[in-house]
């Protein structure tokens, strides 16, 4: 295996030449999990380094390695880390975990009233934003800014989510209060024994699309039936 060097910091016009490699990667990867994420073009995700609300990673080459960036909803009140993305070549280096760090560290300086919060498929990063203190809450506790909610419309899976009246999809919720004690922080957790476990996470992230397809796939034949 090869070893790599990376600088892991904000992102600045300097780095906007990788937007598009950034999108294509963010979309390719969506489809080779059968899920899919909200898409974003390559001019958004400029306008996200322009801000300095973005986090990306290189090598000591110029490569680039990884990226994530902020989204805030509800005027300011939520905020979320979202387009965290390795570089095929640079996966299993614990990249991921390292972006996600820092993506957390800049959005404490931000908005370090806000709750943060995730929506993923993944079971390696919602085991890395259990490390950070996030926990598993329901779709209610999230944002009910409207333009949050659009930007799922894009995802394979959005019809799951409208058929659930947006309560509950192939996405586990997940939320980080700060300044709250962490007995109430833990009342609202749908889930109290992850403890931090990838493999709970795993088993959670299957049994979770299968229970949704299949009801998904129940639906689709009894609606051929008419």
């Amino acid at each position: 295996m090869d070893n790599y060097s990376f600088i892991i910091k904000p992102a600045t016009q300097d780095h906007t030449a990788f937007a598009e490699a950034i999108t294509d990667e963010m979309e390719q990867s969506a489809k080779a999990r059968g899920t899919g994420i909200a898409k974003r073009s390559p001019e958004y995700i400029v306008t996200k380094m322009m801000e300095g609300k973005a986090v990306i990673a290189t090598t000591t080459d110029g490569e680039w390695a990884g990226f994530c960036y902020i989204e805030a909803w509800g005027h300011g009140k939520y905020v979320a880390n979202s387009g965290l993305i390795v570089a095929p070549k640079f996966r299993k280096f614990g990249l991921a975990r390292m972006i996600k760090k820092e993506i957390f560290k800049l959005s404490r300086t931000k908005y370090p009233e806000s709750k943060i919060f995730g929506l993923t498929t993944g079971a390696a990063v919602m085991k890395i934003n259990s490390e950070l203190g996030y926990i598993p809450v329901s779709y209610s506790d999230l944002t009910d800014d409207e333009q949050f909610w659009k930007g799922c419309q894009s995802c394979v899976n959005f019809e799951i989510l409208q058929s659930k009246n947006r309560q509950n999809c192939l996405c586990t919720a997940m939320l980080y209060e700060p300044k709250v004690k962490k007995v109430e922080h833990e009342e609202i957790a749908l889930r109290n024994d992850f403890k931090k476990n990838l493999k709970l996470f795993e088993r959670w992230t299957r049994l979770k699309k299968y229970v949704m397809l299949n009801i998904k796939k129940t639906k689709d034949k009894t609606i051929s039936l008419f």
